[in-house]
């Protein structure tokens, strides 16, 4: 049930909720590039402003660290991260770090032990690691550690499993699902599998957009633009291992989906049907079905949900 709309004054694209909830930043990806901060309502969900503050990039990723005092802010355009404070109100501030990546820096996140950041860079084929202290907020850009990934595949967002040390990375120019082993120790990214997350019978090029995993971290989904469909993955939480569960048709170009914090929803926004399409996640199997679609402003493209 639509209960708000908030005129920002450019093209909002990535979001971003603090960890308990309380706070959602949003990326202006138009000129002037700043960050907004947000107040969300525990009751109405309602959000009231709180600042806004210059961003050095065009940033198509933004997260907070683990502890939510920190901002990680990801330019595509710009090949670089940056990090910002958070003060005690929840506002975001100018960033007080940045560095240049390799080519097109797609996503920047911490891991669950708030030890590393890691970016994934589409067009420089890597996945990049930095040792990240979580009191300052500074991070260690001489010299970062690297995943390569295979020729041509586009590395772009990633998620770690909630509870075992796997990471899974999409790449948006073949759609493979990269699943990776993880050294939490000493932040090192070991490639256990790759699987396709192309529908049957997909023609042409693939344009692979984001992936999400349930909150117990038993299923695995990720979006494909030009086919418009959502793909469902078994995990097996011992080996890491992805098993597909099979392919649903979704909105039109789903370029951002977002999985409620029960994990029994799925909600995918599409970009050309200006639509947001609604799923039942099956407990058991981890099938999609469909519940229902809605009407959202145009050009959808992220969803962020807080319980």
């Amino acid at each position: 049930t639509s209960i708000q709309q908030l005129a920002v004054g450019g093209t909002v694209m990535p979001l971003a909720a603090s960890p308990d909830g309380r706070f959602l930043y949003a990326s202006i990806r138009s000129e002037p590039f700043e960050v907004l901060s947000f107040a969300i309502d525990a009751s109405s969900g309602a959000l009231a402003p709180l600042g806004r503050s210059p961003l050095p990039a065009s940033m198509c990723w933004i997260s907070t660290d683990r502890s939510g005092r920190f901002l990680l802010g990801a330019s595509y355009g710009g090949s670089s991260i940056a990090v910002s404070p958070i003060d005690a109100r929840g506002v975001a501030q100018p960033a007080q770090q940045t560095a240049t990546t390799a080519p097109n820096a797609h996503a920047v996140q911490a891991d669950r032990a708030n030890r590393f950041l890691f970016a994934s860079c589409l067009g420089g084929g890597v996945v990049l690691g930095y040792r990240f202290d979580a009191a300052s907020g500074r991070f260690e850009a001489s010299d970062p550690m690297a995943w390569q990934a295979r020729a041509g595949a586009g590395p772009r967002h990633f998620a770690f499993h909630p509870g075992a040390p796997f990471v899974y990375l999409l790449n948006e120019l073949d759609a493979g699902v990269d699943v990776l082993a993880f050294d939490a120790r000493q932040g090192v990214l070991s490639r256990v599998q790759t699987i396709d997350s192309r529908p049957p019978g997909f023609r042409g090029e693939p344009w692979a957009a984001d992936l999400r995993l349930t909150p117990d971290g038993r299923f695995l989904f990720t979006s494909e633009r030009r086919s418009s469909t959502l793909a469902a993955f078994a995990v097996d939480a011992a080996t890491g291992r992805l098993t597909l569960v099979g392919h649903v048709p979704t909105e039109t170009q789903p370029r951002g989906f977002a999985i409620d914090p029960g994990g029994a929803w799925l909600l995918a926004a599409g970009q050309l049907s200006h639509r947001l399409g609604v799923y039942a996640i099956d407990p058991v199997t981890g099938r999609l079905a469909r519940h229902g679609e809605y009407g959202v402003g145009r050009n959808p493209n992220w969803v962020e949900i807080v319980a």
